[in-house]
This record gives C-alpha cells, structure tokens and sequence, in this order.
C-alpha cells in the first residue's frame, strides 16, 4: 500500500462514529479488571488467603452467560428511557448508572470484614458490565456501516485496552497513594464517558428485514387463530417468539451455520493455549515480575493497540475473509516466537520481541474476528446473536487453554508452542473452504448486517 493508501485507510478512525465507538469500547472494558486482577491485588494486600482469591475467579462467569439474557436487553422496552432516548440508548445509561452505583459500593467494602458482601458486589459488577458489552455491541454494529465495521472493530478494542490500562496499573498506581476507594472512584467516575456518548450520540435506527417481519407475522397469526390463547398469555407468547426463538432460529436457518460456529471457536484457539502458559515460561525462564510487567506494558500494550488499529483498517481494505485469512495465519506463526523465546532462554530482547510480536498479530485477529462477527448479525436481533457469538470465543480460551498446562508438561515448551502454532489451521483450513464455497465472500464488503441472509462463505 503506498503513503496515500495508507491515509485513506486510517482516515475513518477520525469518523464521529467511530470515535464514539472507541469511547463505547473505553466505558467496556474498565469493570472488567475490577473484578479480575486488580481485585485480587486488592485482596492479596489486605491478607486474603489464596484460596479464598481463587474463587473470586468464579465471578466472571456473568460474561460467558451473557447470551442468557440478551433477549431481554434486545427486545424489551423499559418505562419512559426508551420512549425518550430509545431502546439502546435507554437500556446503556439504565445499566451505567446501575454499574457507577455497584463499583463505588464495591471500592466501599472492607474485604477483611466483609469478603461475603464483596464477593456479592464483585458478581453484580460483572453482571452489569456484561450487560453493558450486550447494549455497546449492539449500538455498535447498528450504528456503523458496513464499510465501517473493520474500523469499529479496531476502535473498540483499542478503547478496551486503554480501560484495561486504566484499571489494571492506573488502578493500582491510585490505590497506592490514595487508598482503595479512591482508586474504584476514579474508575466509576470514568464510565462517565460511555453515558455521555449514549446521552448525546445517536439512536441507531431498527431495521427489520422482510424474511424478519415475515417470521414473527407467522406467530402473530398463530396467536389470532387461537381464541383461548389471547390477553396477556398471548402477549407474553408472542413477545418469547420474537425475543428469544426468533434470533436463534433466524441464525440456524442459514446455509453452514454450523461451520460459523466451528469457525468462531476455533478461530483463536492456538493464541489462548499459549496465551495461558506465556507468564508461566517466563518466570521458569527467570525473568523477574518487574521484567514481565514492563516489558509487557511498553512492547505488549503498543503492540496491541497498533495491532487492533492496523487490522481494523486492513479489514475494510481487503474484505473481512481475506483478512480473516491473513491475520489468522499471522497470528498463529505470531506463536513460533515462544518458540524463540523457550530457546533463547533469559533474553530481555528476545522477550521484547516475543511479547511485540504475538501482541500485534492478536490484535490483528481480534479486529478482523470482531468484524466478521458482527456482520453476520441479523439487526433486528443483533444483541442476542452478537452476544451468543462473543460468548462462543469465550470457548477456545477457557475450555480448551484449560488442558494447556498438562500439554506443556507432557511435550515441553518448544513441542508445546508448536502444537499452539498448529492448533488454528483446521479453523483456517474451514475459513479456507468456506471461501472456496462462495468467491464472493473475499471481496471488501462484509456479510449483510439487516438482511438475515446467510454469511458470506458459509
């Protein structure tokens, strides 16, 4: 790409919209730390045993869940918020302000005295902000074009990782010198800035398909058929139908839905096994924590954000497949530096390297992921198949990275991270076929967003 080129493609992330969605991506991703590792130091440093820290883990379960209770997010109108701001708008400021409210209450609890009521606090953050990722992507996809979603996609990662930085050292940094609520406050104070963007951004306008209408059509003239079945059992039927079977049965309507499916799973699999283990051959290889921390905040936080950013751009460039393609095989050849850095031993500049290296190639991945799946969402439905998805990714780096440990022990570290490397090309071999199915599917534009048609390549 020549100079020109290149501007052009950068050029979007100055888009009204798709600042907002950086903001949106900011707001996303603080709570999550605040109930993960900041957490955990909090409790560490008030002398909390380890295993009672442990179980605090459990409190992140809202987010591989979430799907459960989309519909109700997607669908349902709440008293006066939505008749004034709209069903997204008025559903994201509801679950901000319910979120600002639960994480100062948590910053206010005495974990020594009080760990029972903190881990209680701790699951109603997570619920929340989980809640909050369901209406953000929702807002997003609806709100961007399809030539803007490779962009959205980089913008919202790249505000995601800046929270986490905010919450993770910035939290820490504050809780140093100011005390643990003051640090909490600083963080509940800054989702300030995704109720300004609901407060002052756009409604995304509700586009229903006519397969769309036409399936809930079908149920409300079951129901009409069906005198005993009128009044509010009619109405609450109806509103099921369309708020929970209707988004699932448009998705497995389409042509190789299964194979999505696969896809998403499998998609970052390699980079989640040996993103379990990368801290754990660090330190056996003798760095220190300080060593580990600083190189991964200077080479891996740079890297990400460049990453999520250049991918996002390349997305809109190449068509979501192509990049799909090249940044799947970018991320899982981004595996062989562990490889590099298993043999190389206690080299601070091959950990430099190392960190750079799988960071910005994930970070790639992650754009071109995130737009893939957000056009396959129908937009009559697009919180809960969005959210479904999401959930979906959320597979390869619990269950699977779960049995990382035991493969390290058994292969050792060079055989181990080759198996990482390997470990995504039936995911791309399937990205592969899906293509060779459908030609159109390379090109630039990616899958209908309002249509309900099948995705490109499935």
């Amino acid at each position: 790409m020549m100079i020109a080129d290149w501007r052009r493609a950068f050029a979007v992330y100055l888009d009204r919209r798709v600042v907002m969605v950086l903001l949106l991506g900011f707001a996303s991703g603080l709570p999550l730390l605040l109930t993960f590792s900041t957490l955990s130091a909090w409790l560490k440093s008030e002398g909390i045993s380890r295993t009672a820290i442990g179980i605090f883990a459990l409190v992140g379960t809202p987010y591989a869940l979430k799907f459960l209770w989309s519909p109700l997010i997607d669908r349902l109108p709440l008293p006066v918020l939505t008749r004034v701001f709209g069903r997204r708008r008025g559903w994201g400021l509801l679950i901000q302000v319910l979120l600002i409210v639960a994480v100062l209450a948590l910053g206010a609890t005495d974990p020594v005295g009080q760990l029972g009521r903190m881990a209680v606090l701790a699951v109603l953050v997570a619920f929340l902000s989980a809640s909050q990722d369901i209406v953000i992507d929702a807002y997003r996809v609806e709100l961007l074009d399809a030539d803007q979603q490779g962009p959205g996609a980089g913008a919202v990662q790249t505000g995601y990782r800046l929270a986490m930085l905010a919450a993770g050292a910035g939290a820490l940094y504050l809780a140093s010198a100011f005390g643990w609520f003051a640090a909490y406050a600083a963080m509940a104070a800054l989702l300030g800035v995704g109720m300004l963007v609901f407060l002052f951004g756009p409604e995304p306008a509700v586009k229903v398909s006519a397969a769309t209408a036409e399936r809930e059509a079908k149920a409300a003239e079951y129901l009409a058929a069906r005198p005993h079945l009128k009044g509010p059992a009619a109405a609450v039927t109806a509103w099921l139908y369309g708020a929970v079977i209707c988004p699932f049965a448009d998705f497995v309507s389409r042509k190789g839905w299964l194979a999505v499916l696969a896809l998403v799973i499998g998609y970052k699999l390699g980079e989640a096994m040996a993103g379990a283990m990368a801290n754990t051959l660090y330190v056996e290889l003798g760095f220190s924590l300080d060593e580990i921390a600083t190189v991964s905040k200077v080479f891996g936080f740079g890297a990400t954000i460049a990453g999520s950013l250049i991918g996002g751009a390349l997305v809109t460039r190449l068509g979501v497949m192509r990049a799909l393609l090249l940044f799947g095989v970018l991320q899982s050849l981004g595996n062989l530096f562990y490889v590099l850095q298993a043999t190389a031993g206690h080299n601070v500049y091959a950990l430099a390297l190392c960190v750079a290296a799988e960071n910005l190639t994930a970070g790639m991945a992650g754009s071109a992921l995130v737009a893939y799946i957000s056009g396959l969402c129908n937009a009559a439905y697009t919180a809960t198949q969005y959210a479904l998805l999401s959930s979906l990714t959320a597979v390869g780096r619990t269950l699977f990275a779960s049995v990382s440990g035991k493969l390290a022990d058994v292969l050792g570290w060079v055989d181990f991270f080759l198996l990482t490397t390997v470990a995504t090309v039936p995911a791309l071999l399937l990205l592969l076929w899906m293509m060779r199915r459908d030609p159109s599917s390379g090109g630039a534009e990616t899958p209908p967003l309002a249509q309900g048609s099948p995705p490109r390549g499935s």
